[in-house]
């Protein structure tokens, strides 16, 4: 099937919505099941009141579904089977009927002319509302491939065939149907559990709702992760240790679950988790999943017997094929019919993995003294079984039998508006900032070094001819210096980008948001570095007096600094790795730094190339001039006396012969120009994150095309 939206199903849409939160105080999940005191999700979810009343409070029907720490296991199955579920009535805000026939996926061969690299071969199944569909199998066998396929996630270079459909369409969902939990924890390392999941809060739910409200949901969804004790611990990350792996894992699943979305995607849940929280977790979710009508589809490695129990479905993949679809409590009887029954006391998810896992055929064989069958051979039997009628044909009765649902499409959900979203962000970043050491502290730290270096060097440099250069050089290392430091920053900018694309992924906020809040939050301190160390360099060295000269020079540094920021940030997305970045920033602003009109002449430059069209789009060429016109207009200097004496120099003179400036505008043209190029940079990086989005799923479905 070939991809045409560049973002995934649930990405936001132009399409009108109503409000859909209405809020009453508490929490879905710690309300009683009698609809007194406390939220009811019919209070939250309008369009659930029809049928919540039908839905137990808990997984037992006992009282609160609400997350504690301490939790009863289910006696049986049915303690976690969806509730009856009607969806009539609900036009504005469906149940999830996702299904998938013959789905293969390929990726191009790295060798030229080489054949595409099967992943997935005619993958078939099926999940609806109320229910846990697990994706098991072992490593390689392609359950991310298969999630992130029907997640409308794969990247490019990647070619998909088969039908993929909601509700029996095609559909692209709308923000806050749907939701993706990646395997990758992608969280800003400065931030708390609490403000992690209050931000995320603040922007995915409706603007209408007042923030004590939206403080107090997002509470109550960390403790239903089982993260109460540690909710005003860190993220953590390069320089601080922070949260546990495990507990990275729950914090990602509480932003998504914000929303109570209809289709939840989850990959590897559990990993990093010890059994007791890996069951607590899925227990969680299928408890939300059946309560509320939620579709739940989760590739999951190697689950535990308690959490395996907690699966309505279960699909076992092998190596690209398709193992066994149905329902999770037939799976060991149909291992036992193929030959593979599962020993006693032994987990059956273990036994699976087991006895569809090649990798060691060759130890198995060679320490076999009785005649085993191998994993390669086991598949074959297990994939031919599952072919049979008593299996395969009830998958696809099922099947057709969802494609026949109709209903209105999805719409999109309310979310804040964009006034708030560049408030929140613009604030969440600002705090990342502020507590990242090696964002600007460090920077500021190494700046006031290089200034109080540079300022005593050349300390007090007078109005001899010798102060000309010694001037100039003054300037050059400001310019190239102070403002290659911002590559320091980097592996920040970086973090900052992976945040921003799981979550512009997610639909919780877009492009413009991100890059407005971002410059916004960045301008003061940038101010600071340009301030501070710029006194102290300004004053040192005797530059030319004056508080219009001074601010000037601290203005042009600052634009400085915040066109360097800019352009980091662009090769931040097209170069996600910092190492990689670095070498790429320090090679840019290298090159730049020669055009710039120090070491080389602008008269003097070779015109094709370096001077055409190099040394006009280099942005030292304009601070660089700018720092000269500010210093030496206005100023006498006397003349070398080995030439000349009993003369002096003009600085318009100097400006005009010795060092080829364009007098033809004024200095604050320079600043103008400068300011220019921050805001082309930053509409660049604009431009290039929205190309990549609409670019690479057409070249996606082009492949697919091709490919039929």
């Amino acid at each position: 099937m070939a991809v045409s939206s560049p973002l995934p199903r649930w990405a936001p849409t132009p399409s009108p919505s109503r409000p859909l939160w209405r809020w009453g105080g508490g929490t879905p999940d710690a309300r009683t099941g009698s609809g007194g005191e406390g939220w009811s999700l019919g209070r939250i979810f309008p369009w659930a009141s029809a049928w919540q009343r039908r839905a137990p409070a808990g997984v037992d029907g006992r009282g609160p579904a609400g997350f504690d720490g301490v939790e009863v296991a289910p006696s049986t199955r049915a303690a976690v089977a969806p509730a009856p579920v009607r969806w009539a009535g609900t036009d504005e805000d469906p149940g999830v009927f996702l299904t998938w026939e013959d789905v293969c996926v390929s990726v191009a061969a790295g060798a030229y002319g080489a054949q595409p690299v099967s992943i997935l071969s005619g993958i078939t199944g099926h999940a609806g509302p109320g229910e846990v569909l697990a994706i098991m199998g072992p490593s390689g066998c392609g359950k991310t491939t298969l999630l992130d396929t029907l997640a409308g996630r794969l990247g490019p270079g990647i070619t998909q065939t088969g039908a993929i459909l909601i509700n029996g369409r095609r559909e692209k969902l709308a923000f806050g149907t749907s939701a993706y939990v990646t395997q990758d924890n992608v969280l800003m390392s400065t931030m708390s559990v609490r403000e992690t999941v209050y931000y995320s809060a603040q922007l995915q739910l409706p603007g209408s709702m007042p923030a004590v409200e939206k403080r107090a949901h997002a509470d109550a969804v960390i403790r239903e992760m089982g993260l109460g004790d540690a909710m005003d611990t860190r993220i953590g990350g390069r320089m601080t240790k922070g949260i546990s792996g495990g507990q990275r894992k729950r914090v990602t699943i509480c932003i998504e679950m914000l929303t109570r979305p209809r289709l939840l995607f989850l990959d590897e849940p559990t990993s990093g988790l010890d059994s007791a929280a890996s069951y607590h977790v899925m227990s969680h979710i299928a408890r939300v999943a059946a309560r509320e009508g939620m579709t739940v589809v989760a590739a999951v490695h190697q689950p535990s017997g308690d959490v395996f129990d907690l699966f309505h479905r279960l699909c076992l993949l092998a190596y690209g094929r398709t193992v066994f679809f149905g329902p999770a409590s037939d799976a060991n009887q149909f291992f036992t019919e193929s030959g593979f029954p599962c020993p006693h006391l032994r987990n059956p998810s273990d036994h699976f993995l087991r006895t569809i896992n090649k990798d060691f055929d060759e130890e198995i064989v060679e320490s076999s003294k009785a005649r085993r069958k191998t994993a390669a051979e086991a598949i074959e039997i297990l994939t031919d079984a599952y072919q049979s009628p008593a299996y395969s044909e009830k998958t696809m009765d099922r099947i057709a039998e969802m494609k026949g649902i109709g209903g209105a499409p999805f719409r999109k959900r309310e979310q804040a508006g964009f006034s708030t979203k560049l408030f929140v962000l613009t604030r969440r970043s600002f705090v990342n900032m502020h507590r990242d050491i090696g964002y600007y502290w460090m920077r500021l730290g190494v700046y006031l070094g290089i200034g109080i270096c540079l300022g005593t060097i050349f300390y007090q440099l007078g109005h001899s001819y010798s102060s000309i250069q010694s001037r100039c050089e003054v300037i050059m290392y400001t310019t190239a210096l102070l403002t290659f430091m911002a590559i320091g920053g980097f592996p920040s900018f970086v973090e900052d980008v992976k945040v921003f694309r799981r979550e512009r992924l997610s639909g919780h906020y877009g492009v413009a948001e991100f890059v407005i809040s971002n410059t916004l939050s960045a301008t003061p301190y940038l101010a600071v570095i340009a301030v501070i160390p710029g006194a102290m360099l300004y004053y040192l060295t005797g530059l030319t007096k004056g508080p219009d000269r001074f601010a000037y020079f601290v203005v042009n540094l600052c634009m400085c600094t915040m066109l360097v920021e800019s352009m980091m940030m662009i090769i931040a997305v097209i170069v996600p790795d910092f190492l990689m970045g670095i070498i790429v920033g320090a090679g840019v602003q290298g090159v730049m730094m020669l055009n710039g009109g120090f070491f080389r002449l602008p008269n003097e430059l070779p015109k094709p190339v370096w001077k055409y069209p190099c040394y006009y789009i280099s942005f030292h060429k304009y601070a660089v001039q700018g720092f000269y016109k500010n210093e030496f207009i206005g100023q006498t200097f006397p003349s070398d006396q080995l030439v000349e004496k009993n003369v002096t120099i003009s600085g318009l003179r100097v400006l005009q012969e010795k060092l080829q400036v364009e007098m033809g505008y004024s200095k604050w043209v320079n600043i103008a120009i400068l300011c220019g190029m921050v805001v082309v940079y930053r509409v660049l990086f604009f431009a290039i994150v929205k190309i990549a989005e609409e670019v690479r799923p057409k070249l996606r479905g082009m492949r697919c095309k091709l490919c039929k």
